[in-house]
C-alpha cells in the first residue's frame, strides 16, 4: 500500500498548509520513515512523486538532516552527545555503559531491533550534561547507573503500543 493510500488525509492537511507544495518535503519524509522504519529509496520517490519534485532534490533533503536515515534502525534511536562539554561531563562513560549493556558498539542496533546507539553533535542542553535523546525526548544528567532504568522505560513504553516516532513526527508543534 502507498504513502498516499494509507496517509492520504494526513498528507493532504500537510501539504494544505503551504502555498508550495515542496515545502512540506520535511514533514512528507517523516511520514515515509515511520511507514517503512527508514527512508527507502522507493519511499523517498513517493515523496518527490506526491509533491512533483525531482527524486534528486527529495534525496539531497533526506541526505542532509540528522533525524532521518537511510539505513533501518531500531524503535528507539538512542543519540549520546560527545561534544566538549557533555565529554567533560561524562559522555564517553555513559556510551561505554550504554554499549555494554545493550551488547552492540555505536551505529548499531540491537539484534531485537528495540535499539540504535548513536554519537552525535551538541544537542545544545550543556548545563545538564551528559545527556541522551531517544527518538526525541531528553534525558538529562545520565550517569551510567541510571541507563537501566532508562532502558527499561524505554521497553515499556514500546511494548505499550504508544505511537513511536523516530523522526518527529508526533512532536508537538
Amino acid at each position: 500500500m502507498s504513502l498516499r493510500e494509507k496517509h492520504g488525509a494526513e498528507i493532504d492537511a500537510i501539504v494544505g498548509k503551504y502555498a508550495q507544495k515542496r515545502s512540506a518535503v520535511l514533514a512528507l519524509l517523516y511520514i515515509a520513515q515511520d511507514e517503512y522504519g527508514y527512508l527507502t529509496d522507493a519511499g523517498v520517490r513517493e515523496v518527490a512523486e506526491i509533491l512533483e519534485m525531482p527524486p534528486t532534490d527529495v534525496f539531497e533533503v533526506a541526505g542532509f538532516y540528522s533525524l532521518l536515515y537511510e539505513q533501518p534502525v531500531g524503535k528507539w534511536v538512542l543519540q549520546v552527545c560527545d561534544d566538549v562539554p557533555c565529554c567533560f561531563s561524562g559522555a564517553e562513560e555513559l556510551i561505554t555503559a550504554l554499549e555494554d549493556t545493550l551488547g552492540i558498539k555505536v551505529d548499531q542496533t540491537t539484534a531485537d531491533g528495540m535499539f540504535t546507539l548513536q554519537r552525535v553533535k551538541c544537542l545544545a542542553d550543556c548545563n545538564r550534561a551528559p545527556l541522551m535523546q531517544a527518538n526525541l525526548e531528553y534525558y538529562r544528567d545520565l550517569t551510567p547507573d541510571r541507563i537501566d532504568g532508562v532502558l527499561d522505560e524505554l521497553r515499556t513504553r514500546a511494548a505499550s503500543g504508544e505511537k513511536l516516532s523516530i523522526s518527529g513526527r508526533f512532536a508537538e508543534r
